[in-house]
């Protein structure tokens, strides 16, 4: 199933560094901080450069250069709160929350921020945070048969009075929520992004999905999964989630200085943090069928960047980044995440040197003629 690249604007979402150790985990310097004044004053510098989003990260204990982290939910609500336009995505673990209590607080964030609440749905990649909460660790498939079920639950609660669930993880009888969300005819419910790059959570985006993360990838990784979601929602009468690509962004006035920058990262990895993490992550999605799971092909270098950001390649100068980012914006992708080194500065830079390169190349895209057109 093909689908012409969207008139819309390519958007913009950030990763939150509410969780020590920044984005990469490397001795490099970062200038960046997990505490609440520090992302108080990047979620209003962001939602003035151009991002319309921001993602909580979700950590439940310390770990693999992680040691210190703010819950992502309440967090999100504080950023909320402290801007006027970003979109706050509170990432949520199923398995660790139950749909409806989600739903109680999702309506009241939504309500407090004036509809600008979304939740991102992990299934779940760290065995030790499930197992040492005395809670049952799931086989790959089951952990997104139990978040598919989840978000169902979820956006039910959100829409329907005396909503009812017989599921083999959720159970709701006859359950009303009021206040409801804030709703409009283009935003029923709070935005619901998942994550994943298996088999199983294509298949579980396309079906019930509004938006889908997928880890760093090229051209044909980004084509290929693209169109595997795409057919699985053909296939469940939806229309296709909005794509969203992780990416880590390098923009330095030359090529040569933003690829020096990505050598001194990898250079002073931390090394064992970067081996644990590669073992949690790789084992997580080693059960399934075909061998298609978040990091499954991910090297050394890739984990550095805890999300693959680095193999997007937004690496190099403004002109070059906004030519990639317009490129995969042809290929289908509606959203970038993004992190950065130095936040503060890096994302200032993003808003004054390359979104508007990026807005330059959609306009002059739009005015192209159409293929078959005289």
């Amino acid at each position: 199933m093909s689908r012409p690249p969207s008139a819309d604007p390519v958007r913009f979402a950030y990763w939150v560094p509410n969780v020590s150790g920044g984005l990469v985990t490397s001795t490099i310097e970062q200038r960046t901080d997990w505490g609440y004044d520090y992302n108080r004053e990047l979620a209003v510098l962001a939602e003035n450069n151009g991002f319309d989003y921001a993602l909580s990260q979700v950590r439940y204990m310390a770990s693999y250069g992680a040691e210190y982290q703010h819950e992502s939910t309440s967090f999100s609500l504080a950023l909320l709160l402290a801007t006027q336009r970003l979109k706050v995505i509170a990432a949520v673990h199923p398995g660790l929350w139950h749909p409806g209590v989600l739903a109680k607080l999702g309506a009241t964030a939504d309500h407090l921020s004036n509809g600008r609440f979304a939740v991102n749905v992990v299934s779940g990649w760290f065995k030790d945070e499930f197992t040492a909460l005395g809670e049952p660790w799931l086989e790959h498939d089951e952990r997104y048969r139990r978040s598919e079920e989840f978000i169902r639950a979820l956006r039910a609660v959100w829409t329907e009075d005396h909503a009812e669930l017989a599921g083999d993880f959720y159970r709701i009888r006859d359950f009303s929520l009021k206040p409801k969300p804030i709703t409009s005819p283009e935003r029923p419910h709070p935005e619901i992004f998942q994550g994943g790059n298996s088999t199983a959570a294509r298949q579980m985006a396309g079906r019930v999905s509004d938006g889908y993360f997928s880890n760093g990838k090229d051209f044909d990784g980004v084509t290929e999964q693209i169109q595997d979601v795409r057919t699985a929602a053909e296939s469940a009468g939806r229309t296709p989630p909005r794509f969203g690509l992780n990416g880590f962004l390098i923009a330095r006035d030359t090529e040569a200085e933003a690829r020096d920058t990505l050598r001194e990262i990898v250079a002073k990895a931390d090394t064992e943090a970067v081996h644990g993490f590669g073992s949690a992550v790789k084992q997580a999605g080693s059960s399934t069928a075909d061998g298609k799971g978040m990091w499954q092909d991910s090297s050394f270098e890739d984990l550095v960047q805890y999300n693959d950001g680095f193999r997007t390649g937004l690496i190099g100068t403004p002109e070059q980044i906004a030519e990639r980012i317009v490129a995969y914006k042809r290929l289908g992708v509606d959203l970038l995440l993004l992190g950065f080194l130095h936040y503060h500065k890096e994302v200032e830079y993003f808003g004054k040197k390359v979104l508007p390169l990026v807005r330059e190349l959609e306009d002059h895209q739009a005015r192209q003629p159409s293929k078959g057109s005289s």
